[in-house]
């Protein structure tokens, strides 16, 4: 076993932020405790969805999925400030640096056993969300589509959690100032999130269904709709309230406009997938150019 224990820099890490680690812990441990028991008190409840069991746990989830999106942005932080600003500002780091410790060695010890447990703590959390999540599934705000859902069905989440720690270290060394630190990750981080939310939908074609201009139109197989509207016989599209009026008797939506059909563009569920995966892809990039930028700043630093 003792060749198993955590040894050098890789011991005092763990060792000065052993409350972190326990949070982390503690905070899977209520996650699983809490969304088993709701379960487990849905179960004990019969009957239709509008029963106090299943609304407190769809209630709960809601919550849940909030959590799992920002989880990043915290461990973004606290790698920025607590696990590297401090130490460069109070100048702390010295000490490791004097017993033949190098800064390189430095830097990556605290990132591995930041990313050790932030998977762990990650993995732990994703299986608490999966056992709520088969039971509220398809609801409105739990489709595939939503976020939290989306984020915590995959490996994207874990990427976002790697991507948090590598942008941390390269913000923490370039600050040197824990709250300053601390507030500009987060910046960073909530900007990476946004931007890849609003194009994670581009990544993939949509496909489009037509169909005839009276009759509504529906998004099949649980899709995702990206945009409606009616086609004209000049094959224009047209926003789908030009079909607000009543139809003429020859089933036209306006006698001003010669409406040919009904679009949907839409992205199936069949793209979950592929989608997921392209974008796992881009966040393990930029977490291994933020990576690197980190370890040359340190070397320019510290040679």
């Amino acid at each position: 076993m003792s060749s198993l224990a955590l040894k050098g820099p890789y011991w005092v890490t763990a060792r000065q932020h052993r409350r972190a680690v326990w949070a982390v812990a503690v905070t899977a441990g209520l996650g699983l405790v809490s969304v088993a028991g709701l379960r487990f008190w849905d179960s004990r409840i019969p009957g239709t969805n509008q029963d106090n069991g299943y609304t407190l746990l769809r209630w709960g989830m809601e919550y849940f999925a909030v959590g799992m999106v920002t989880l990043p942005l915290l461990v973004g932080v606290f790698v920025a400030g607590p696990l590297v600003a401090r130490e460069l500002e109070s100048g702390t780091y010295k000490v490791a640096l004097t017993q033949s410790v190098s800064p390189d060695r430095w830097l990556a010890s605290k990132l591995v056993m930041a990313a050790a447990v932030t998977v762990g703590g990650t993995l732990a959390l994703m299986a608490a969300y999966a056992l709520g999540l088969a039971r509220v599934a398809g609801d409105w705000q739990f489709t595939w589509d939503e976020r939290g859902t989306y984020e915590s069905t995959g490996p994207l989440l874990i990427a976002h959690g790697l991507l948090a720690i590598a942008v941390g270290a390269l913000v923490g060394q370039l600050v040197r100032r824990t709250l300053v630190a601390m507030s500009v990750t987060g910046m960073v981080m909530g900007a990476v999130l946004l931007a890849l939310h609003a194009l994670r939908w581009d990544f993939l074609p949509v496909r489009t269904i037509t169909g005839p201009a009276g009759p509504t139109l529906w998004v099949p197989d649980g899709g995702l709709e990206m945009d409606s509207g009616l086609i004209s016989t000049t094959g224009q599209r047209l926003p789908g309230w030009f079909c607000a009026e009543p139809l003429d008797e020859n089933g036209l939506c306006r006698s001003d406009e010669n409406i040919a059909a009904r679009y949907i563009d839409y992205h199936p569920a069949s793209h979950f997938w592929p989608t997921h995966l392209i974008e796992t892809g881009i966040v393990l990039a930029l977490a291994a150019l933020a990576l690197l930028a980190a370890f040359r700043v340190l070397r320019a630093r510290h040679p």
